[in-house]
């Protein structure tokens, strides 16, 4: 039968699906161990390693059990870490974060001792460490609303990031989403003398429903309200873009978007209109939730994580913060 070319395509894009070494070959997009971060939560005490409940896999570690997970990472050669610390004490100010023997100061120093090439990356917030759970100190108006004081705040968030580059972090990421905080910060660690430290910013932190078990793991939920008053509206995409570009003109290196799943479009207009390094936090809800359903038999978990990853390498993410760097990176390692 002759061929009707009205009728039938030229192009059979299935061709250059039907082999799978053909499909490597054109595969636009790679995840790479090299691409993953992995966050770790410290925790007050001794021989403490306790699963979070709602993250299955995943651990409120003591510092005589850290260098165990170390190992793993450094086995697996992920490249960085991320720390949060979780203190023994709390007050209104947080003002163990800026101890020079704080949990995450500590943290920082016995992973060095352990693995001096490995890129310690350091969460620079307060909500941890206060006893009201919010991300700076606390200031009543005038109509009698509580909020935490955004200039108040700063000092102490340049002074944190300081202690911690003092103890030997490479990378210092607030999270607060404080207005002048990066500036705050820059100036801070160039007036030490850390002028070489890059400053990861939280720049498009949304106030997301999607961060509930990490407020169990961190301990770190808000004793009244919400932090909607400092982290973005979920519908804001162009003021997403606005925070990014105020980031970048106070001093900041790289940039992140928080969540990442619901947020790609985010991701994807902040790397065409910056081209900045980029880093997406696959949040602890999207953890849970994924391996929730792979406990119950509804999805493949490793075929779903890694596919979720790439998602994030196809929008333009180059770093990834996610809970299931150890799998991951186990998985592509296999092939």
């Amino acid at each position: 039968m002759p061929f009707d070319l009205a009728r039938f395509p030229i192009r059979r894009p299935r061709r250059l699906r039907s082999h799978p070494r053909l499909r490597d070959l054109v595969r636009e997009h790679r995840l790479a161990v090299d691409d993953l971060i992995y966050p770790l939560f410290i925790y007050h005490g001794s021989d403490l390693k306790r699963e979070i409940a709602s993250m299955p896999g995943q651990y409120q570690l003591s510092l005589d059990r850290l260098g165990e997970v170390v190992e793993q990472v450094i086995d697996l050669k992920i490249p960085g870490v991320l720390l949060f610390g979780i203190p023994a004490e709390k007050d209104a100010t947080g003002s163990f974060a800026s101890d020079d023997a704080g949990i995450v100061q500590e943290a920082i120093r016995l992973i060095k001792g352990q693995a001096p090439d490995l890129l310690v990356i350091t969460d620079v917030c307060f909500c941890e460490y206060t006893d009201h759970g919010h991300c700076g100190p606390l200031i009543e108006g005038p109509d009698g609303r509580v909020d935490v004081d955004n200039d108040a705040t700063l000092p102490l968030l340049a002074r944190q990031a300081v202690s911690h580059a003092r103890a030997g972090a490479d990378v210092v990421a607030p999270s607060g989403m404080m207005d002048g905080m990066v500036g705050a910060i820059r100036a801070g660690l160039d007036e030490a003398t850390y002028s070489h430290i890059p400053i990861l910013s939280y720049a498009a932190k949304f106030a997301s429903g999607y961060y509930g078990p990490f407020r169990e793991a961190a301990e770190s939920t808000p004793a009244f309200g919400d932090r909607r008053t400092y982290q973005m509206d979920p519908a804001n995409g162009d003021e997403a873009l606005r925070e990014v570009a105020i980031d970048l003109a106070e001093g900041a290196d790289l940039v992140m978007v928080k969540p990442a799943l619901a947020y790609l479009d985010i991701a994807r207009r902040i790397k065409e209109t910056f081209n900045v390094p980029l880093a997406a936090y696959n949040v602890s809800g999207e953890y849970a939730m994924v391996k929730a359903a792979a406990a119950n038999g509804w999805i493949d978990e490793r075929r779903v994580v890694l596919e979720m990853l790439t998602g994030f390498k196809r929008a333009g993410v180059d770093m990834i913060l996610t809970y299931h760097a150890l799998d991951a990176a186990r998985w592509l390692k296999e092939g």
